[in-house]
């Protein structure tokens, strides 16, 4: 198993210029990283921006994956009709809309970091699923200079992916945590429209972090997807 760091994130380079982190170039980091570790076809694991990455990835290099398992992270084309069409989606994005104005990342770090903490370590559903050594290995990740801003930068260079047409492939595995307070369950509705091959797992008590609220279920369904 190989997790890496995404550009922009933790101890990854931190190219300067929002330019430099749009989904094509994000895209190109996997399949270079796969490359120099001689991967082969392998799989591909994402969730959140990991997902978002995996979905556009899946769709420009399919024959480069053997499968695709996304956790709570949305359909591109189906996340832009959710948003334009879906009042509580719109409303569970607005972070997004605030992230996007000039100086945005510094809501996130105002207040010794108090409303990324809180968006993390304060939406999730099962008591105690962050040890504190969890939490400050969060910490000191969105600690790292210019960490935050070239996480907001993520935002800025997709906010829209005009060259993904969407059509999947690969099999693939969706798990969504269905408390997701960012994501709505409703990006599950017209997934089959786009993905050829899938299997959709409802986390029902998972928020947005379900591979910690329910780690016991996201690892047998990984598994058990992978004997397929």
């Amino acid at each position: 198993m190989i997790v890496p760091d995404t550009r922009g994130i933790n101890l990854s380079s931190k190219p300067d210029g929002i330019q430099n982190y749009t989904i094509n170039i994000l895209v190109e980091d996997i399949k270079i990283l796969s490359e120099r570790l001689d991967l082969g076809v392998f799989t591909l694991v994402g969730h959140d921006w990991g997902g978002a990455i995996g979905w556009a990835f899946a769709y420009k290099y399919p024959k480069l994956l053997k499968k695709l398992v996304i956790i709570n992270a949305p359909h591109p084309k189906i996340f832009r009709k959710k948003i334009k069409g879906n009042a509580k989606q719109r409303r569970s994005s607005g972070y997004i809309f605030q992230l996007l104005k000039p100086g945005g990342e510094l809501a996130l770090l105002k207040n010794d970091m108090m409303a990324l903490k809180a968006s993390v370590f304060g939406s999730l559903k099962r008591k105690n699923a962050f040890s504190e050594e969890d939490k400050q290995k969060y910490i000191e990740s969105w600690s790292q200079p210019d960490s935050i801003s070239c996480g907001v930068n993520y935002y800025r260079a997709n906010k829209n992916i005009e060259d993904f047409t969407g059509i999947i492939k690969v099999p693939t595995l969706v798990i969504h945590g269905m408390k997701d307070n960012f994501i709505r369950p409703t990006v599950l509705e017209g997934l089959t429209e786009y993905v050829e091959d899938l299997i959709i797992i409802k986390a029902e008590r998972s928020s947005h972090w379900v591979q910690n609220d329910e780690p016991e279920l996201v690892i047998s369904s990984i598994k058990e997807f992978m004997k397929k």
